[in-house]
């Protein structure tokens, strides 16, 4: 692993290898439901570089969208052409011949979208959380697989130089081997920060989205920790869901906590949809030092018997890792290899292995050990 993770830090440190990219990467949109999608479509943190309709790198050639209203919807506010709009993927993929697909529906809809996608030899990358189920995942690996594509996970968290910088510094040596990590991620709740109706419709369905908080933000911690591993599983989770809000989210778990345990190390996942305001932070514990991620951009980092910790900015992330659209097509070309980094699909499987034993523990009240038997 001390290889691998001097290996992960150069990569990163020296971006990718320089292409003289003469066309635009083609990508089709599947799905305006998911919140996430004017990110896409208009720039933001999901895509730090700037948003499709703003990039000479990227060309939106299509979106399937069968709800003609919410497309209206998205088509006055992005000034979208309605020849954009198709009812089916593969009405799409004929038609337009996009690359790869950006997958903006509910969770539970990506297996689905994948087996598609894969059939018809067309690479994907889907919004946070990979799958509702780790069979679902499984199967999204296998067509993967058998399509010969591509299926990457984005994550907001990904593109923080906060998390590059901690990782680095681990895996650098500078605190020593890592004894403890706390995944801290959640806001107000979905319904108090306004979230639109169709995207609340699918957060608030545990068979769209999997449970609440859980995974809706339950998926970050299992995702930057299953990255400090490198890939390894924990060998068992241990989760307890709450609803402290049940009069806001009657179905679904609006508070959760779940330990990760390894032979060497344990981690704890905070999700929440009842705080007073929304933040995104990792500490991670060495044996001789800590490295905090504040929020997307400061680091604190502390040593030793040492009383207060120095906070520092963490160095800027070099293409194609400072953002979603240059790491697909970097993917896409052959550029980088995928390894265990935060969006690779064999990180995520890992990481809805971790959900789907957090679901059973909170159910059931006990610890669940890894690996799932399926």
């Amino acid at each position: 692993m001390k290889l691998l993770g001097t290996l992960i830090v150069a990569s990163i440190l020296a971006g990718g290898n320089a292409r003289a990219q003469a066309e635009p990467m083609k990508v089709g949109m599947v799905g305006l439901v998911h919140g996430h999608a004017g990110g896409f479509l208009g720039g933001g943190g999901l895509t730090p570089a700037g948003g499709i309709l703003t990039r000479p790198d990227v060309q939106l050639v299509g979106i399937v969208e069968r709800d003609r209203k919410l497309f209206a919807q998205y088509a006055e506010k992005y000034h979208l052409a309605s020849s954009l709009r198709f009812d089916s993927i593969a009405a799409m993929v004929q038609a337009a011949h996009p690359q790869a697909v950006l997958v903006l529906t509910a969770p539970s809809e990506h297996r689905r979208v994948v087996e598609e996608c894969a059939g018809l030899g067309v690479h994907v990358m889907v919004e946070k959380p990979l799958a509702t189920s780790y069979a679902d995942a499984l199967a999204i690996q296998a067509a993967a697989k058998r399509g010969k594509i591509h299926v990457l996970v984005n994550l907001e968290t990904t593109w923080y130089a906060s998390n590059t910088e901690a990782f680095l510094l681990l895996k650098s040596g500078v605190l020593g081997p890592l004894v403890k990590t706390v995944i801290r991620d959640g806001h107000e709740g979905p319904i108090k920060i306004k979230v639109s109706p169709e995207f609340m419709a699918f957060l608030g369905d545990p068979k769209q989205n999997g449970a609440g908080a859980l995974f809706d933000f339950g998926c970050y911690g299992a995702n930057l920790m299953t990255w400090l591993m490198e890939g390894a599983a924990p060998t068992s989770v241990t989760a307890v869901t709450q609803q402290l809000q049940p009069e806001l989210y009657p179905n679904v778990d609006d508070e959760a906590q779940i330990v990760m345990t390894y032979p060497h190390t344990v981690a704890v996942a905070q999700a929440s949809w009842n705080w007073p305001y929304s933040f995104k932070q990792m500490d991670v514990y060495g044996r001789i030092g800590y490295a905090k991620a504040m929020d997307s951009s400061r680091v604190e980092v502390r040593k030793g018997a040492e009383t207060e910790g120095a906070v520092m900015t963490g160095r800027a992330l070099a293409a194609p890792y400072d953002d979603p659209l240059h790491y697909l097509a970097a993917v896409l070309h052959g550029e980088i290899e995928e390894g265990f980094s935060p969006s690779a699909l064999q990180t995520n499987v890992v990481v809805a292995e971790i959900l789907e034993a957090a679901r059973e523990s909170a159910k059931t009240g006990k610890t669940v050990k890894l690996p799932l038997q399926q």
